[in-house]
């Protein structure tokens, strides 16, 4: 390990993708095994992201694009972008990579020197504290205090110095599905363009919101332009069309700051996929309506699951506004997520994420995005492990168990 850096060995690995590889092994071996951990939909992508990718590989054309993306995925995005959040940006604004992930990353390359702060509103998306790590960054973590999964100004306020270089907001939430308030979002706006401190806004399930809901554009809340706001937008085609494998996203920030990273990009992957990129463009160019159904399943989905764990004896969970996670409190069965994980997947063979990799202990990831009989079959074995209310037998696969442990 002495070969190994200091700073690539503090790195934890992913733990959404090792707790899918290990449902993918379990179910190559034949079991019953029902995977809750991974954020991904089950639809096949979109017909016109196929037939676009398709006619750029079958013209054999595959070659480097510009390291910040082809002009005409800009194109598109700048019509998104204008459609979607009401800001006329320009093509200098924008930059491709390969997944908002990326476009993340590239972000907090640029903008921290070591010891930078970066707050990060819990519950967060696992990646946010490793990514501004590996930067050199601090991640300072803030906790909502009153039993919520909704951030509070006054908190991020005590937390701020003057090492503060960024705040993080990912609002619908992953992973609890909140959908922070207008209020907020006009404070924290107000707050860093004061401060003059970057919000990185990650957008990237910003039209899967329920219950009538609308989503509203950081951007609302400031008369500055992209040139002059503090606000940095990351989206991508991943969750609004179900495209997690073809690792498109992109970052609206302004022009400087694109330039930066675009050096950045070049240097590393030198350029997103021409055949991905394509394949970006046909979804946002094509038919919008594969957007609209997959929120109205995942709310069909929500609803289904909040019920199913209502019934559960001492789980409690918060109704998540958007996404397609929710993040019950398990504290009454274990205060330890990671063992009670564990506990569910050798036991019932459910895979779920724990609420530690989220900084929420005593939580479990549960995400909705499969069909609703995996979503009731799985809820049902869970609370079989757990709840000595329910059956004390239960089918998993083909097999019939007893439960002799509690």
């Amino acid at each position: 390990m002495s070969q190994i850096s200091q700073l690539a060995r503090s790195i934890a690995a992913s733990p959404t993708f090792a707790l899918n590889e290990e449902a993918r092994l379990l179910r190559e071996r034949g079991e019953a095994v029902i995977n809750l951990s991974i954020g991904e939909p089950k639809n096949k992508a979109p017909i016109a992201a196929i037939l676009s990718s398709a006619a750029r590989i079958s013209g054999g054309d595959v070659k480097y694009t510009p390291p910040d993306g082809t002009p005409s995925l800009k194109k598109a995005i700048i019509r998104y972008t204008e459609e979607n959040y009401d800001r006329v940006v320009a093509p200098e604004n924008v930059i491709i990579s390969a997944g908002a992930k990326q476009s993340l990353f590239n972000i907090l390359y640029s903008i921290l020197n070591p010891q930078d702060e970066v707050i990060v509103l819990a519950p967060y998306w696992v990646s946010y504290p490793e990514m501004i790590k590996m930067c050199y960054g601090v991640p300072v973590i803030v906790r909502p205090e009153d039993g919520t999964f909704h951030p509070r100004m006054a908190d991020i306020e005590r937390a701020a110095s003057s090492y503060t270089r960024a705040i993080i907001v990912n609002s619908p939430n992953n992973p609890s599905g909140e959908v922070f308030s207008n209020e907020f979002i006009a404070e924290i706006v107000e707050f860093c363009e004061k401060k003059h401190i970057y919000l990185i806004m990650d957008d990237i399930y910003h039209k899967l919101i329920f219950d009538g809901r609308k989503w509203t554009p950081a951007y609302q809340f400031t008369n500055k332009s992209v040139e002059e706001s503090m606000i940095i937008v990351v989206n991508g085609v991943a969750k609004l069309y179900g495209m997690t494998g073809f690792r498109v996203g992109w970052a609206i920030a302004n022009r400087k700051l694109v330039t930066v990273m675009t050096n950045v990009q070049a240097q590393t992957t030198s350029c997103t996929s021409i055949v991905l990129q394509a394949a970006a463009e046909g979804a946002l160019t094509g038919m919008q309506s594969i957007v609209e159904n997959l929120r109205l399943t995942f709310e069909n989905n929500r609803n289904v699951i909040m019920q199913e764990l209502h019934s559960f004896n001492g789980v409690r969970c918060i109704k998540p506004g958007g996404t397609f996670y929710c993040l019950p409190d398990f504290r009454a069965y274990s205060d330890d997520s990671v063992k009670l994980a564990q506990t569910i997947l050798k036991k019932a063979l459910v895979v779920t994420v724990p609420g530690k990799e989220f900084g929420m202990e005593g939580h479990l990831r549960l995400s909705f995005a499969g069909g609703i009989k995996d979503v009731t079959t799985a809820i049902e074995r869970i609370k079989w492990v757990l709840d000595p209310t329910s059956p004390n037998e239960i089918f998993i696969g083909d097999r019939k168990l007893l439960r002799d442990w509690l």
